[in-house]
């Protein structure tokens, strides 16, 4: 059962991998079906809205083909931060010195560039202007939580920085590039804040952690101004069989949700169950919406031929210990369970003697959830990025500030008031984490795809800018590249599902990496009822449905690759951990 939606705009939202695509492509089908014209729009870095809905997007509305009244779009945050970049610069060619150019260029590059030009398109159409107004609703498939709360945050933090600034300029480039926004922005705000405008999903699977940071959002979005909101819990399964595995996951379902956080039990709630096939493609979104009756007897499962399965994560944890000291990165979509690959490394090596950092980029981090005691040797860290930017900030009007007469000290403390701020910051804390490997190991769990290549994309953007407020580059900063294109320092593991999106999406992070520089150590399927040993059915079914990706990861994807089975018990706590990379 979907949620029963009417407002104008839909948000769908939620942890990684929960399912946000799958049912905002299935409600906009709905939406359509029922004479309705509707534009389904990713905010995701990380789309894979495509795939869904087999058609390729752009960032201008494309018709889906079989689906009358649906189109659908992409917001590209790179050719958004480009045409963004263009119409700031453009007008100046010409008339300005080449030099003033370039130094304007270089203020509109980099990941905080990327992130308010993606805003502009996505206010825009909040606001309900240009191809927004040909619609009677527009369906947002968003990024994973926290960049999607920091998303829905920018219109206030945008208004305001408006407000309060008064010098011209700010991180951004010349004003001008927001003040010409200002009425879309207002009207952005108003339009979030409207429960008969817009309605938030909060999608989650029946699950412990997807639950918890389900009710974070909602509080968030509540502090926000956000009340419209409603509760879809997707794949939920009940056991047919006797099967172990089987009677496991549905016992982890029910009881994940007899402990609903009491802020979420109290919204609307809509609960979709789990569909071995997934929802990938148009016929699949349409098996939902119209079940069909399943006959009383199932044909018997084809024969198929033997596949030897990857190893564990022992091999991987034995390679990556020989060096004594490196970096460990664990990378992909949202929700394929880059934390728990993190977390068991970072305790296995600790369990082997060594010291080691197990740190977070993650706006939505998990990993206090997979640690439940110390272990020697181990230590746990987020970077914050409140109280980066507050370091940052005090540490900028310390040294760069000091001489300043106090218009010009006013204009800088303008300047650190951006948003761009905490981009800035929670770099410089990143390299400094990547620094403490060269004496021990560090072990980090990065964020979603897209927001982990804005990160590492961003170095030479932060150079450019570190250089005007401070003056001088911190070391760490300096090697901070050649360290993460150095294979003996650095290895990253791609961790993904055996799934077609999720191994998708690892294909093109890999490839985004390779041009960067960096080569992956290896990857890791995770959470594979393949390698679960089930004779349940539908998880059997499942399984099936993944031996073409494990097979593709093997053969064709990865240099060397782990196979990690789904867990009867959430590999939760030191013990389950190291267990979980010993095998």
């Amino acid at each position: 059962m979907l949620p029963r939606l009417h407002t104008r705009h839909l948000f769908f939202t939620g942890k990684g991998g929960v399912g946000k695509t799958s049912l905002a492509s299935a409600c906009a089908v709905q939406l359509a079906e029922a004479g309705r014209r509707v534009l389904l729009v990713s905010t995701d870095p990380a789309s894979n809205l495509d795939e869904v809905l087999e058609t390729r997007l752009s960032d201008t509305p494309t018709r889906v083909a079989g689906v009358p009244g649906l189109s659908a779009l992409n917001i590209d945050p790179q050719a958004a931060a480009a045409a963004y970049r263009e119409r700031m610069v453009g007008p100046y060619r010409g008339l300005l010195p080449e030099a003033a150019i370039r130094s304007m260029e270089e203020q509109f590059s980099g990941g905080c560039t990327v992130e308010i030009a993606a805003f502009d398109a996505f206010a825009a159409l909040l606001a309900g202007t240009g191809v927004a107004g040909d619609f009677d609703h527009v369906v947002f498939d968003t990024a994973p939580t926290g960049h999607t709360l920091r998303l829905l945050t920018l219109p206030s933090a945008w208004s305001e920085f408006l407000s309060t600034n008064t010098s011209g300029t700010s991180c951004l480039g010349p004003l001008a590039g927001l003040e010409h926004n200002r009425s879309i922005y207002a009207a952005a705000v108003a339009a979030l804040t409207d429960a008969a405008v817009t309605t938030v999903v909060l999608v989650a699977r029946p699950e412990t952690a997807a639950l918890r940071e389900a009710e974070r959002s909602r509080h968030e979005l509540a502090e926000l101004g956000v009340a419209n909101q409603v509760l879809a819990i997707n794949g939920l399964f009940d056991a047919s069989s006797g099967d172990p595995v089987a009677q496991a996951m549905a016992r982890r379902h029910r009881d994940a949700l007899a402990a609903l956080p009491a802020g979420l039990a109290a919204l609307p709630r809509s609960g979709t169950g789990f569909i071995a096939r997934g929802l990938v493609g148009l016929e699949a979104l349409r098996a939902l919406l119209h079940p069909v009756q399943s006959p009383t007897t199932a044909s018997p499962a084809p024969e198929m031929p033997a596949l030897a399965l990857p190893p564990g994560l022992a091999p991987l944890v034995d390679d990556i210990e020989r060096a004594g000291h490196g970096l460990v990165m664990t990378m992909g979509k949202g929700g394929v369970g880059k934390t728990t690959v993190a977390a068991a490394v970072a305790v296995a090596l600790a369990a082997r003697g060594h010291r080691v950092l197990l740190s977070t980029t993650d706006p939505a981090a998990h990993l206090a959830w997979s640690l439940d005691e110390a272990v020697p040797g181990l230590t746990v860290q987020r970077i914050d990025p409140t109280a980066e930017v507050a370091r940052h900030r005090d540490e900028v009007l310390a040294r760069a500030g000091a001489g300043l007469d106090p218009s010009a000290r006013a204009m800088l403390e303008e300047d650190l008031r951006s948003p761009c701020t905490e981009e800035i910051a929670v770099f410089r804390a990143f390299a400094a984490t990547v620094a403490q490997a060269t004496h021990g190991f560090v072990v980090l769990d990065t964020a979603p795809t897209g927001h982990t290549v804005l990160l590492m994309d961003a170095a030479e953007a932060y150079h450019r800018e570190v250089g005007r407020t401070r003056g001088d580059l911190p070391e760490a900063v300096v090697n901070l590249l050649p360290r993460l294109r150095d294979p003996e320092f650095t290895r990253v593991l791609v961790v993904t599902l055996a799934e077609a999106t999720p191994v998708h999406e690892a294909e093109r992070l890999q490839d985004d990496l390779r041009r960067a520089g960096i080569e992956p150590f290896a990857w890791v399927i995770e959470q594979s009822l393949l390698a679960s040993g089930t004779t349940d059915p539908v998880l059997a079914e499942r399984g099936r449905c993944e031996r073409p990706w494990v097979q593709q990861v093997m053969t064709t994807d990865a240099r060397r690759c782990a196979l990690l089975a789904w867990q009867a018990q959430p590999p939760v706590g030191a013990q389950a951990l190291r267990e979980l990379a010993e095998r």
